[in-house]
């Protein structure tokens, strides 16, 4: 048989064989990876660098803190509490949506809303998902371990006192700027500036580490008011109180220090807490007591009297016949509540009689009249450092007729502010030295200027005191154990050509009244509830706050009763003779 013949069968790689092949081409490419790792270790070093920089480093903003805002003896009326903003990068958030309905309902926000600013800033790489978040509520986001979501510290403005400083002090925005009140007024003194720190994120956006600072921060300044929140408070509750027992539309107090100038109070109605951004509106931001001018009425009638006093038209005991409780000049009539017959220059004062103040407005020229209002402050603004002070209305004498000159005279035809008005009172109670006002504490008193003679000044004094006898029109204003020397004020409000049946309730005055160290104005616009006169709707609140505030400061009585002073003295009256 012939043995079939066929191809050579090639014989297959033996096992060694194909190990040593692969360990060969894995070897290649281990080394080829090596080659490049270190060509591009060497040569391409700071390329790689500049990169991976490029997309960890970042700078950022470290935020600088608010300056305090305290009160004389250093109580807190505006701080800084640290917070935080949930901040994410939207390029990031974008990918994972199923993350977007927990992060919305932790931060307190619509899904919806959340989900098209994501959508639409979806190309960016920061966004603020909300502000100034508690702290709890921090925590529970970064719980979530979101990739794209982190936290900014930052800082949320509190005010401790709430509505009773709200005008005064004001508030800021979200981002630390003051928009109201002394919170604008010194916004950059207690601003600071914001420094920059450079840090590397990681791809989720947290910081993992802080690399340097290239600008520190510089906190703001704290600010120390003139301002004595005792006595804040103090104005705050009589004011609201009368508001609301009148049905007043609005109130302004004002309370000063008449030797420093320093105002201690200021407070208006109806007023706004400042921590509660829902009462934010406009309507009530407005700090009446330095932005609102009225005609102050008879509030006016001393200043007339010191103009006559000191042009030597007249003495204090001065006879003025009041004609019957009228008096006609060119087609106008003036009159008074009653018929007060003959009056001397105190009781008119006293009586608060309009007659008697037309004429001796009627004895002065328009310079003397016009110098003393010009003088303590009518016309100018206060200068009191707070924003939106307004200088009233004070018409240059060249340009008064003879009844403009009598309106004046008694409180019509010019207006002021109720700091204004304070600051009249205050530089007849500081012997007509006018004081700088100031809403800062000072050191010490300024030098001030003597705008009328102390002898006027004194005797204008003591016919307030008469005024607030039982016999004048400021009876209510009076308080235990101290001399009070005040007037009142009831003006008409003016509505287009004439006056409305609309008033204001005055009260401005000062205590203790034989040596002065407050001065006080209140006023409480359009009282509605029947009572509408200065001494029985703004007088009462003098007297409440005035009270509290001179014991608070600590001033000695000067009206203490003859049994009271035999005790202090530790005498008893035994048998008609005083045995120690």
């Amino acid at each position: 048989m012939r043995r079939a013949v066929g191809k050579k069968r090639k014989q297959p790689l033996t096992s060694p064989v194909r190990h040593w092949m692969v360990l060969a081409v894995i070897g290649s490419l281990f080394a080829v990876m090596a080659g490049r790792a270190l060509f591009l270790q060497f040569f391409n070093a700071d390329f790689l660098k500049q990169r991976g920089n490029a997309q960890a480093l970042r700078v950022i903003d470290v935020s600088a803190v608010r300056g305090m805002i305290l009160d004389r003896n250093g109580q807190p009326l505006a701080v800084s509490t640290p917070v935080d903003a949930v901040s994410a990068d939207p390029s990031k958030l974008y990918a994972n949506p199923k993350s977007w309905k927990p992060l919305a309902k932790i931060l307190g926000i619509s899904y919806s809303k959340l989900k098209e600013k994501i959508k639409r800033n979806n190309k960016r790489h920061f966004i603020y998902l909300n502000r100034q978040v508690l702290p709890d509520t921090a925590e529970r986001v970064m719980a979530l371990d979101i990739d794209g979501v982190f936290l900014r510290r930052e800082y949320k403005r509190y005010y401790p006192l709430g509505a009773v400083t709200g005008h005064l002090v004001g508030f800021t925005n979200v981002d630390g700027r003051g928009l109201e009140g002394i919170e604008l007024a010194y916004n950059e003194s207690l601003r600071g500036h914001p420094g920059k720190d450079q840090v590397i994120r990681d791809a989720s956006g947290h910081i993992i580490e802080h690399v340097s600072n290239i600008e520190r921060a510089a906190d703001g300044e704290d600010l120390v008011l003139s301002i004595d929140s005792r006595i804040q408070y103090l104005a705050y509750r009589a004011l609201k109180k009368a508001v609301v027992e009148h049905k007043a539309t609005s109130a302004s107090a004002v309370v000063v220090d008449v030797r420093s100038g320093e105002v201690l109070a200021m407070v208006n109605e109806p007023g706004y807490n400042p921590n509660d951004r829902r009462q934010l509106r406009s309507n009530r931001f407005r700090n009446r007591a330095v932005t609102d001018s009225f005609e102050p009425g008879s509030t006016v009638k001393p200043l007339t009297v010191v103009a006559a006093l000191e042009n030597n038209y007249v003495t204090p005991q001065t006879v003025l016949e009041t004609d019957g409780g009228t008096m006609k000049l060119a087609s106008f009539t003036i009159r008074d509540t009653h018929d007060y017959g003959n009056l001397s220059v105190s009781d008119t004062i006293m009586k608060s009689s309009n007659v008697g103040a037309a004429k001796l407005a009627q004895q002065l020229n328009n310079k003397e009249l016009w110098s003393v209002l010009n003088g303590v402050g009518f016309g100018h603004q206060p200068g009191s450092g707070l924003p939106g002070e307004a200088k009233g209305a004070l018409q240059h004498h060249s340009g008064w007729r003879d009844i403009r000159r009598a309106t004046i005279g008694y409180g019509y035809g010019l207006s002021v502010t109720p700091l204004q008005l304070t600051q009249a009172y205050a530089t007849l109670a500081n012997d007509g030295n006018r004081v700088p006002l100031s809403i800062l504490r000072h050191a010490d008193a300024p030098a001030g200027q003597q705008v009328m003679s102390a002898t006027a000044a004194k005797q204008v004094r003591s016919m307030l005191r008469l005024a607030v006898s039982d016999e004048g029109t400021g009876r209510n204003a009076r308080i235990p154990m101290y001399h009070v020397a005040g007037k009142t004020g009831t003006s008409r409000k003016a509505e287009g050509k004439g006056y409305s049946k609309l008033y204001n309730a005055v009260f401005a005055g000062m205590a203790p009244a034989t040596s002065p160290r407050l001065a006080m104005v209140v006023v409480v616009n359009e009282p509605g509830a029947g009572k509408y006169y200065g001494g029985t709707v703004a007088a009462p609140v003098f007297a409440s706050v005035m009270t509290g505030a001179l014991r608070l400061l600590d001033v000695a009585p000067d009206d203490i009763p003859e049994d009271r002073l035999l005790i202090a003295a530790g005498l008893s009256e035994v048998g008609g003779e005083h045995n120690r």
